[in-house]
């Protein structure tokens, strides 16, 4: 979502091939066909066949089942309640997917985007090697970079499709060289600024039997705004649909006429549960966000969009331009869900088929934990928690509770707090910044802290493992002067602008630092600025005040563009040495409680 910063880097060999580029396009069935109808296609062919395409998204490295209420899906009840299912885990994803997959002849897989990136310790530890490894295991054909695919730069990306040891970390395993993914990336919409040609392949062309299915990925046109400034360095961003509506007009000139868009970029739905309706009361009503915009404005070529970016939920169908239904669906995150899609091919007219009577039809599947594991995937999560042992089970601090994170909905977050107040407390010193506050961006908080113990280290404990996976990016701390107009500014961008003023992204605050967010008004009225406080003291426009923040925040990532007008930068430890040094002064007699998560009144 938000927050790439760079990795410390090492370098050693690289090796990659060159992908070639594959276009095509596709068209409209203009009636609807029964399944099974005669044909001209052959003796005992039927002129259309039912081909499954099973989706999901943003899966960021997530092998074990991930921690707190990160771990679980929102299911609505008959009744109209809803609860909690424990959901997630590769082991469980894995035999999910697999157990989908019987009884159907065709079948393709497709993701949308950050399959690496921002995972936890047991991934990121090996700059995400376990988790192409497994997605091979689970037979993945084809996804869209994401944002986070560029957390480390796009040469990262390459080696990780194409293969080779770490430039710097060489080859994890002894006698064994990293091979790359056997799925097909896709980035239609990333060029490179002095070749003009696309990073990855544009579309990839999935085909069995007779049956032709065209793919076109792209991530985010805005992917500079929530991305470090070296991981995109040298790319440029395409607009979303001039890029797809381009690839579905090539891939139809090839005679290509089914055709999927994978695109990493999503809306919100009216509700958190992954099995509500959000065609209530009418196609699409459901749904809001930049996916909606988006999809209304794609060519009727293609027949369905599998997106991502925001991690929620959803299966609706927004028609295309010519008022034909297309479903657009998104699986949450992490693995815990995951799309199975019918698709009716017409072999006569090579198209799917989609009309009022006869559409894609999408179901999203919670991935529960009572179903077998597969043996593989623990095989392949034993086999890299052995190398991450000597690290991952260091105890760090102690949590007298469960410190919400990622998980949590709120504006202000209690490991928000938490990790603010860390970030602070090592930049505070006039040696190290003279830090006076610090503020944290949601989307760097990438878990939740959980009480109860992951292994065998006992409850309430924080090993490096799991404030690794709270803060994964490494990402170095600065410490710079801005005046309290330029800090002002920064919270109204937290409600405003093309970036935020859709999907606010409140900043997380270190302690003594008070404001009022008014949700009732609209913009920048949101911010009461005469609430904006340090220490009892109101925000003086005029008067500068040292500021600590993480490198991503500073380069004014996530639409807090007046962030890069600072002054006096400093540059402090990682993010996450200030996380655990702030962990390691809690004992298992004094640990550390949720913060009260008051620092933002909320209006609603």
């Amino acid at each position: 979502m938000s927050a790439t910063p760079q990795r410390h880097r090492r370098a050693r060999r690289l090796t990659f091939a060159a992908l070639a580029v594959t276009a095509g396009a596709g068209a409209m069935v203009a009636a609807a066909l029964p399944a099974g109808a005669a044909s001209g296609g052959g003796a005992g062919k039927s002129r259309t066949v039912d081909v499954q395409m099973l989706s999901f998204n943003d899966f960021h490295g997530t092998l074990e089942p991930p921690q707190g209420s990160s771990g679980t899906v929102t299911e609505r009840q008959a009744d109209g309640t809803t609860k909690a299912i424990p959901a997630g885990g590769v082991e469980y994803l894995a035999t999910s997917l697999r157990e989908a997959r019987k009884g159907h002849e065709y079948s393709v897989t497709a993701a949308a985007g950050d399959m690496i990136g921002g995972s936890p310790m047991l991934s990121g530890l090996f700059h995400d090697e376990p988790t192409v490894e497994a997605l091979n295991k689970l037979k993945l054909d084809v996804t869209s970079v994401g944002n986070h695919e560029f957390d480390e730069g796009k040469d990262e990306l390459r080696r990780m499709a194409y293969g080779g040891c770490h430039p710097v970390d060489g080859c994890f395993e002894y006698g064994k060289e990293y091979t790359g993914t056997e799925f097909r990336y896709l980035a239609a919409n990333v060029t490179d600024e002095k070749t003009k040609r696309p990073l990855m392949s544009p579309t990839f062309i999935w085909k069995k039997g007779d049956v032709k299915i065209g793919f076109i990925g792209v991530t985010l046109e805005g992917t500079p705004d929530v991305v470090t400034a070296d991981g995109v360095k040298g790319l440029k961003f395409g607009d979303e649909v001039e890029t797809i509506n381009k690839y579905a007009a090539e891939l139809d000139k090839q005679g290509v006429k089914s055709i999927v868009a994978l695109i990493h970029e999503g809306g919100l739905p009216a509700s958190g549960a992954y099995n509500y309706d959000c065609n209530v009361p009418g196609a699409g009503a459901g749904v809001s966000g930049a996916i909606v915009d988006i999809a209304k404005n794609i060519d009727p070529k293609v027949d369905a969009l599998v997106t991502g970016h925001t991690h929620q939920a959803y299966a609706c169908n927004i028609p295309d331009p010519a008022g034909n239904p297309r479903m657009v669906t998104s699986a949450a995150s992490y693995g815990r869900a995951f799309t199975d899609t019918t698709l009716t091919y017409d072999r006569q007219t090579k198209d799917i088929v989609r009309t009022p009577l006869s559409a894609p039809k999408p179901v999203t599947k919670a991935v529960t934990r009572d179903v077998p594991k597969a043996p593989d995937m623990t095989e392949l999560i034993t086999r890299w928690n052995a190398l991450a042992a000597p690290v991952a089970g260091r105890p760090m601090g102690y949590i007298s509770a469960d410190i919400a994170g990622r998980g949590s909905e709120a504006p202000e977050k209690p490991l928000g707090d938490l990790i603010a107040d860390a970030q602070l407390e090592a930049t505070a010193p006039a040696a190290r910044g003279g830090a006076q506050l610090a503020i944290m961006n949601p989307g760097g908080i990438r878990a939740d802290l959980a009480y109860k113990a992951a292994g065998g280290e006992g409850d309430g404990v924080v090993t490096y493992g799991e404030s690794y996976t709270v803060q994964p990016f490494n990402n170095l701390m600065n410490v710079v002067d801005l005046t309290g107009a330029q800090l002002i500014t920064a919270l109204q961008q937290q409600v405003s602008g093309p970036v935020n003023g859709p999907n606010p992204k409140i900043l997380q605050v270190s302690k003594g630092f008070t404001y009022t967010l008014d949700m009732t008004k609209t913009g920048v009225d949101r911010i009461v600025v005469d609430s904006v406080r340090l220490n009892g003291a109101a925000i003086d426009p005029a008067k500068t005040y040292r500021v600590a923040m993480n490198e991503f925040l500073a380069g004014g990532g996530d639409g807090f563009t007046v962030l890069k007008d600072h002054k006096n930068k400093l540059v402090g430890v990682p993010d996450l040495e200030a996380f655990n040094a702030y962990l390691g002064k809690s004992t298992a007699a004094s640990p550390i409680a949720p913060p009260a998560a008051d620092r933002i009144t909320v209006v609603k």
